[in-house]
């Protein structure tokens, strides 16, 4: 029985087809969608809805094509961000992302939209969906048209199963902030004492159910389910055992994440998230990630330009510098010892607690003033922003997890990072076969989902790991 897992990506559409008896990863595809649309305001990040549904229709129909009906579809895909939809489940509006700032702007009384909501309901920061929701609402810029709000993964599944009336599950629902999730419902009544307009929420699913199959141009009759969030997916896809294991994971932002069976009070910069039927996740969340490894990379390509370097296409692809300045690092490591690099602190893009904190640089000296101090110094940047919220997850439950796992192309693709994270964390570090953990994960989601699996945790037995060594 083969699965599809689609996961809507920030910058890519990935869909894995696996085995669901053995585990095995039988293709994957990944596209770079380039769905950014230029913003009306300068802080806004929107992306066009049906540029990208129109591509993930296409790359499963092609990979229907070449394997066949599978016997589920998984969803996934970014959280935190919203579109609206019309009566007929037709996207009006662009989708506005999780890097969108629109909640940092100021109301009347000098707070910002994302702290009134946040004074209010606990629980809301800029990029959060209904954050975003209460700003386009407070500025008149909710499109006419539009009926209800939905994530961008359940909009592509409403669009392959032809459903009309928008739906979510607890995970995705509590990525748009404002929600109890002791009680696992949006916060209504501190909603509607805040004057957000909640009419526009959509039903809030009791788990990750079949929400339909499959209609027009594809082979019909396929069980769709409900996004999971592209954290959750992730964990789900990438660990064996979330009570005892500490994921990493590494892409444009970053996110540490170890699951609980208790529900227990979340602050600061820990959240704790809608998982499994059994499980919740602690998840701190460090904004840039591994983005500021590849702003790195642009600062020492723009200083060798300068210089008069050109970077000469290979398979039309531009030559990039992420092989030197492991090189680099390398070197200097060798030569001054890791302690010897610079101190970065990589909140470049502020934290969800405080938007305009800003990143540092310290620790500069005669003797260390090297390139290779800088990158040493911003890897492990990344990596002291995601342990010191993992030391305070330790602090909530009183116990350390056993297992360390990597996932995400920023941790997956970087051998160094890998040995530092080693290091740091003082565990050995392994890295799932599957390079797309949150497609994976929504490919095992449906098959339970589906009935095709007795649980998701019997499918988490399968996943595969390797050594950072192999």
């Amino acid at each position: 029985m083969l699965a599809f897992g689609i996961d809507m990506g920030t910058t890519t559409i990935s869909v894995v087809v696996m085995d669901g008896e053995t585990g095995e990863l039988v293709d994957q595809t990944t596209i770079f969608h380039k769905a950014n649309k230029k913003p009306y305001l300068p802080f806004q990040r929107i992306q066009d809805p049906e540029k990208l549904r129109g591509m993930t229709v296409q790359a499963v129909e092609e990979l229907i094509r070449k394997y066949g009906k599978p016997g589920s579809i998984g969803m996934t895909g970014q959280m935190h961000g919203i579109l609206y939809v019309n009566p007929d489940g037709e996207a009006v509006s662009p989708l506005y992302t999780w890097q969108d700032g629109s909640g940092n702007e100021l109301m009347k009384d000098g707070r910002t939209y994302a702290q009134v909501l946040q004074d209010a309901t606990g629980a809301a920061a800029a990029g959060y969906g209904i954050t975003t929701h209460f700003y386009l609402q407070k500025q008149g810029l909710i499109p006419d048209a539009a009926k209800k709000l939905v994530t961008l993964s359940d909009y592509i599944a409403m669009k392959l199963c032809g459903i009309r009336e928008p739906f979510i599950a607890k995970d995705m629902a509590a990525s748009w902030g404002c929600y109890d999730l002791e009680l696992g419902e949006f916060c209504m009544q501190e909603l509607e004492e805040a004057k957000v307009d909640i009419s526009f929420l959509p039903v809030i699913l009791p788990g990750h159910s079949v929400v339909g199959v499959t209609k027009g141009g594809l082979h019909g009759g396929i069980p769709v389910t409900a996004s999971l969030g592209d954290n959750q997916a992730s964990v789900l896809g990438s660990v064996q055992d979330l009570s005892n294991t500490v994921l990493l994971n590494i892409g444009t932002g970053s996110q540490v994440s170890v699951g609980t069976s208790r529900y227990m009070e979340s602050h600061g910069a820990i959240e704790l998230r809608p998982c499994t039927e059994k499980m919740y996740l602690m998840v701190g969340s460090g904004l840039c990630g591994g983005r500021a490894y590849a702003m790195l990379e642009q600062f020492y390509r723009e200083v060798a330009e300068m210089c008069g370097v050109s970077f000469p296409h290979t398979d039309g692809k531009m030559k990039n510098l992420y092989g030197r300045m492991e090189t680099q690092a390398r070197d200097f490591m060798d030569t001054f010892g890791k302690e010897a690099a610079w101190k970065i602190r990589t909140t470049f893009s502020g934290t969800r607690s405080n938007p305009a904190e800003r990143g540092m640089i310290s620790s500069i000296g005669i003797e260390n003033f090297h390139p290779g101090a800088m990158t040493v110094g911003m890897l492990q940047g990344v990596l002291d922003e995601l342990y010191l919220m993992y030391e305070k997850m330790c602090a909530m439950t009183g116990s350390a997890a056993m297992y360390l796992v990597g996932s995400g192309n920023g941790i997956r693709q970087n051998r160094l990072l890998q040995e530092l994270a080693q290091e740091l964390f003082r565990m050995p570090l392994k890295i799932p076969q599957c390079s797309e953990e949150a497609a994976y994960g929504a490919a095992m989601q449906s098959l339970a989902s589906a009935g095709f699996a007795g649980s998701v945790e019997e499918m988490q037995q399968k996943i595969r790991y390797r050594s950072i060594y192999e």
